[in-house]
């Protein structure tokens, strides 16, 4: 069955706990310029900006970080230590800022497209970390601030609203964030537990 949009609005436009949660397991559709790629999320990191020191938007509205604060179900596409881009999912209603982190996705479609990108047959490593994720779906900043909801070009999909507790029968897990010294205590990451395309250490992942 080809994946279908389902979303609405105001599915994200929730905290973003209860937003990591809904989007586990769901489909991301990538239409770029040399073929078709699609995905599962099965790994997202959670992000407050008004109590997360963590998070882009924690000091205030900024040019880089203005996705964050809304509408949800937009990309925030931003550039790190001057190597790899990161993508994450606006959420909170409007003027709220809050996003989820994609960490880890499993690879379903269009795999020999994602390995010419990747420069790898390795199928675990395609889209684990968001790094790789973002190579492997040709995203840069040429598509910070797209409509999750109705571009052409990066969409969000699901073939059924996730049960509470699990992502396509997948108990979820739950854990500390990754690569990051500020709230680094706070649970606020969610995974598909036993998924071999999650990312980080295993005895996070299990």
């Amino acid at each position: 069955m080809a994946p279908v949009r389902t979303f609405a609005r105001e599915h994200l436009a929730v905290d973003v706990l209860a937003a990591a949660r809904l989007l586990l397991g769901c489909l991301i559709v990538a239409d770029r310029p040399d073929g078709q790629v699609v995905v599962r999320l099965v790994e997202l990191e959670a992000y407050r900006g008004s109590d997360d020191p963590a998070a882009h938007s924690y000091r205030g509205r900024t040019a880089r970080n203005a996705v964050m604060f809304g509408p949800p179900g937009h990309l925030y596409v931003y550039f790190v230590y001057g190597l790899h881009f990161c993508a994450n999912i606006s959420c909170l209603p409007d003027g709220e800022p809050g996003a989820v982190l994609v960490r880890a996705l499993e690879p379903l479609e269009g795999l020999a497209l994602m390995e010419a990108r990747r420069g790898t047959t390795r199928l675990r490593d395609l889209a684990r970390g968001p790094g790789r994720l973002c190579h492997a779906l040709d995203v840069d900043l040429t598509l910070d601030g797209i409509d999750l909801l109705r571009d052409r070009r990066l969409w969000l999909a699901a073939r059924a609203v996730p049960q509470a507790g699990r992502t396509g029968g997948q108990p979820i897990g739950r854990s500390r964030r990754i690569g990051i010294t500020k709230a680094a205590d706070r649970l606020l990451r969610f995974y598909e537990k036993r998924n071999p395309f999650v990312s980080g250490p295993k005895w996070l992942s299990s």
